[in-house]
């Protein structure tokens, strides 16, 4: 095999296979790419079994052939080359040895046989959606935060992706919150339920690109879920099971209601923050009075006090949060003001928008007055 690519379109393409590729494992070939130029195209793949990935590359075949070469080895070579052509090939000894010469330099690393390479399956394409790239990702990052990272029940390291009639409705949480991203979109006949990993659709959003005219299919079976755009695929593993059932714990109810600046907002808790250490977990309070809202905090670091300007419906509340989950859902909100909703101090506190494309919910937590 022999290959001659430009440098910019293979350390894009390795970089983006690459998120596939198995970090802790004791089999050698998921460590590596496989660069497959057998039948006219080059193509990339990484597959660890649970996510695979792969991608059409820029280049030209001068010999075909197909290799594995390990992924961490050829990322840090290639990056480091200079800006001109690469030239790949492969010995023809049938040792699987891989030459790659840029300008005056030459370097060898030991490939692997294509033929030990696990290809990810073969998807159904019948039921499936269709949205911008754009959307996607903004919905993937507005949501992941939510997920749980580790947790002895793994359906809540995954986010659900269901359709109901025209919308798509992307849900993940953890035990002290949940994140709800709404989006209208034209569907199949066939009903989507299905839980992706949460690992899956962080590299997903990495390769996504932020463009409303660019388009991703998605093709969902029992037991995998396809993404399809620009020249990538990517195959992921499905969590099975069924999902917590969200729907009774949003309530439409509220004692008091506050709208409230996001940023300014943002800026009061980021400064209270100063005073909390990592591992205290200490809350703010949030004091709601008519026109205001008071930040309290108090730890062996000091003490911060701020007022935030308000506009109030309902009773006063004092009510405090971890000021972490509190932030994350923030920093991803767009509109210029929030709303938030409480029943009572004990009950969660409810950010949504009036078209209903977003909701959180975060949980409160106890504190004792200073």
């Amino acid at each position: 095999m022999k290959l001659t690519f430009e440098k910019s379109d293979l350390v894009r393409c390795v970089g983006i296979v690459q998120k596939a590729v198995s970090v802790r494992t004791t089999m050698k070939i998921l460590e590596c790419i496989l660069i497959d130029a057998s039948a006219g195209n080059i193509n990339f793949t990484a597959n660890d079994l649970d996510l695979g990935i792969q991608t059409l590359v820029p280049g030209e075949i001068i010999e075909k052939g197909r290799v594995a070469i390990d992924a961490k080895l050829f990322s840090g070579l290639v990056r480091k080359l200079p800006e001109e052509k690469i030239s790949f090939e492969t010995s023809d000894d049938n040792s699987n040895m891989c030459i790659i010469k840029c300008d005056k330099k030459t370097y060898k690393i030991p490939g692997m046989p294509a033929e030990e390479f696990t290809y990810f399956p073969e998807i159904e394409k019948t039921n499936s959606i269709k949205l911008s790239q754009m959307s996607l990702k903004e919905i993937i990052n507005q949501t992941i935060f939510s997920l749980a990272i580790n947790d002895i029940n793994p359906i809540m390291t995954g986010e659900l992706f269901e359709t109901n009639e025209n919308s798509l409705r992307v849900i993940a949480l953890d035990s002290h919150r949940i994140a709800l991203r709404k989006i209208e979109i034209d569907i199949s006949e066939n009903k989507v339920y299905t839980i992706i990993p949460g690992k899956s659709l962080k590299e997903i959003a990495g390769i996504l690109a932020l463009d409303a005219d660019k388009e991703v299919n998605i093709y969902f079976t029992d037991k995998h879920v396809l993404f399809e755009f620009d020249e990538t695929k990517v195959v992921s593993r499905v969590i099975e099971g069924t999902y917590l059932n969200v729907n009774k714990m949003f309530s439409t109810d509220s004692e008091t209601k506050v709208v409230i600046d996001r940023k300014a907002l943002i800026d009061a808790i980021d400064t209270e923050m100063v005073f909390i250490k990592e591992s205290d977990k200490r809350p703010i309070i949030f004091d709601f009075k008519d026109d205001y809202v008071r930040l309290f905090v108090k730890s062996t670091l000091g003490q911060g006090e701020e007022e935030v300007e308000i506009e109030k419906e309902g009773a006063d509340l004092k009510i405090g949060f971890n000021p972490k989950f509190l932030l994350d859902v923030l920093k991803v909100i767009e509109d210029e003001k929030v709303t938030l909703s409480f029943v009572n101090a004990k009950s969660p506190c409810f950010i949504r928008d009036e078209k209903d494309t977003y909701l959180y919910l975060v949980l409160p937590v106890n504190f004792t007055e200073e």
